[in-house]
């Protein structure tokens, strides 16, 4: 049976070229970057290589690099150092439908006596500027905002909201991990003092991420040890995997243009086949500007874990909300916060593709969700 894969927000597959890039360094150029001799100075030299194209992807500076195992670990990097160089300050400013490892922190800070202000979004989760920039105030050491959520796609205004930082002297974090190689991300022209990446969101490998810092952002490290990153990262470094980072980033920013064009057209191609061919069925976020390769989308009366289930006994892989939520029962407090309604949040389906994908395959699972959606209606009737 051919394995079909849709769940591209949750990881990617493993893109071929970066493999290949990967493979010397798990094999005979297998040395310490710290180490004085050829063997180190050979890794050296590569993460040294590895963080002038990660730069590249987002139009940064090297020195503004730093590596680190992924998206969780550069979110709750960029919350410790705002908070920590004004500690004075103790108001915090969030969203309802940010990723777990946004709000963990902050609702971690709160308990420590920080007051965490969470804005509320609309029903097709959008953010209210105004809202945000009143909510702002002289103690406000951080806001922290997705630039493209892992559920719904959804697009906020990244520019206007750093303006808005900016303006009231505010530091402005930005978890970014959905956006390379299907949004541009010009940092050097963007109001952002700290953004979020992860190898492993553009076809790179897990267990890799950076954090984008701003020259005038403080910075304080999470692990202590040896000086790594500018003493900013203890830890010897996954060279293979900063390699392999490199590569993604590299061919995303090289395939941008071409992969947004061909992934918007099988993602519109599926949306428009769903929304004529089942009844019933709600785009989460429609009205928004949204990544290209999303679409989270409701049925009413249908069980999406018996169609997730049957879809993957067919060789289809979809997900209902964010990856490190999947074996959750209660509905996702990103649809709870859009105010999806009860006959629908349960039924809801994210389906995220990637350059891998053909027309082919969207066809293919057009044709069995309408049999499964179907299936999962007659067993909520009886």
């Amino acid at each position: 049976m051919k394995k079909i894969y849709f769940d591209n927000n949750a990881t990617t597959p493993l893109d071929p070229a970066v493999r290949e890039a990967m493979l010397p360094y798990l094999d005979d150029r297998f040395g310490n970057p710290s180490s004085g001799h050829r063997f180190g100075e050979d890794a050296s030299e590569a993460v040294a290589q590895a963080r002038s194209k990660i730069a590249a992807l987002i139009n940064g500076s090297p020195s503004g690099i730093i590596i680190t195992s992924g998206g969780t670990e550069s979110n709750n990097m960029a919350i410790h150092s705002a908070v920590s160089s004004s500690p004075e300050k103790k108001h915090l400013i969030t969203s309802q439908v940010e990723h777990p490892s946004v709000l963990k922190p902050l609702q971690h800070l709160q308990s420590k006596g920080y007051d965490l202000e969470i804005l509320p979004v609309s029903e097709d989760g959008g953010l209210d500027l105004d809202r945000l920039e009143k909510a702002i105030r002289p103690d406000t050491a951080l806001v922290s905002l997705i630039g493209a959520n892992n559920e719904t796609g959804v697009l906020w205004p990244i520019q206007k909201i750093g303006e808005i930082c900016r303006a009231k002297s505010v530091l402005f974090h930005c978890d970014a991990v959905q956006m390379p190689h299907k949004e541009d991300i010009d940092i050097a022209n963007l109001p952002i003092d700290y953004l979020t990446l992860a190898a492993h969101k553009m076809h790179g490998p897990k267990g890799c991420g950076a954090l984008y810092a701003q020259p005038h952002a403080p910075l304080r490290p999470l692990i202590l040890g040896a000086g790594q990153e500018r003493g900013l990262r203890a830890g010897t470094e996954n060279v293979a995997g900063i390699v392999g980072f490199a590569k993604a980033a590299e061919t995303a920013k090289d395939k941008l243009q071409h992969s947004r064009k061909a992934v918007a057209g099988l993602r519109d191609h599926l949306e428009n086949g769903i929304l004529e061919k089942i009844s019933g069925a709600r785009i989460n976020g429609h009205s928004q500007p949204r990544l290209v390769n999303t679409i989270n989308v409701s049925f009413q009366n249908v069980s999406a874990a018996a169609v997730i289930q049957d879809l993957d006994e067919r060789g289809f892989a979809v997900s209902a909300q964010s990856a490190c939520h999947s074996g959750d029962l209660d509905p996702s407090h990103v649809l709870t916060a859009m105010n999806v309604p009860d006959d629908s949040i349960h039924g809801t389906l994210r389906i995220s593709l990637s350059r891998f994908n053909t027309m082919e395959e969207t066809d293919g699972f057009l044709d069995l969700l309408i049999t499964l959606v179907k299936k999962s209606r007659s067993f909520a009737a009886l």
